[in-house]
């Protein structure tokens, strides 16, 4: 495991899942050992970084003989700490909300959508994919009983950073942000935008650089 005086850069965070879900599906092969190279081939990423990455944590294979899949496996569940249930509170039950909570994904990587809110007076007191929809002014009492560790907002941009603001005084430390807008926390506040248009835009850089070297003018 990692040594607590050494800070993870976040970009090293950021593609543990990657390694991980890619290991799941060689373990689903019944594929049980994978060399650094096979598995940059896999996700695009150098060997070189691959043993960069994994070396904040420990040293997980030998040099030579690859790495043990379901031990990888293993050591990355623990690491991102997916050895227990996180439970789950989504903001927000239109249409983005609902699809959220009804998303079948889930439970079976360690997290339970386990309550639901809204503002609206037409939504609190209805269903959203098997979940009571309570009030949002509610929130602190209702997500402490559910013992809610992560938020994720469904709102609209105009109300994203006010509902967001009441998600850290409700005691929320890690929020997952899907309102086009991003919002401000504190330092001990972890938050991820989830934005597809900015995806999108960054695919469209690729495709317009490689109309421009083909001499394509759209």
């Amino acid at each position: 495991m990692s040594d607590s005086r050494i800070e993870v850069p976040e970009v090293v965070v950021e593609r543990l899942p990657q390694y991980l879900r890619a290991l799941l599906l060689l373990e689903e092969s019944r594929i049980e050992v994978i060399s650094s190279q096979e598995l940059g081939a896999l996700l695009q990423v150098t060997p070189a970084q691959i043993r960069k990455d994994f070396s904040y944590f420990g040293k997980f294979g030998k040099q030579g003989s690859g790495y043990d899949v379901n031990h990888l496996v293993e050591q990355l569940r623990q690491i991102l700490g997916l050895h227990r249930t996180w439970n789950v509170a989504v903001v927000g039950v239109g249409r983005l909300g609902r699809s959220i909570i009804s998303y079948p994904g889930f439970q079976s990587q360690g997290f339970r959508v386990v309550c639901a809110f809204e503002s609206s007076d037409k939504l609190i007191g209805q269903m959203a994919g098997g979940l009571l929809v309570h009030d949002f002014a509610n929130f602190k009492e209702v997500s402490q009983s559910e013992n809610v560790n992560i938020a994720i907002v469904a709102v609209p941009a105009s109300a994203a950073q006010d509902v967001i603001d009441q998600l850290v005084e409700g005691g929320i430390r890690a929020i997952l942000n899907y309102a086009p807008k991003p919002a401000i926390v504190p330092s001990n506040v972890k938050i991820r935008n989830v934005d597809p248009v900015i995806s999108l835009q960054s695919m469209t850089y690729h495709l317009n650089n490689v109309d421009q070297n083909n001499g394509t003018d759209c």
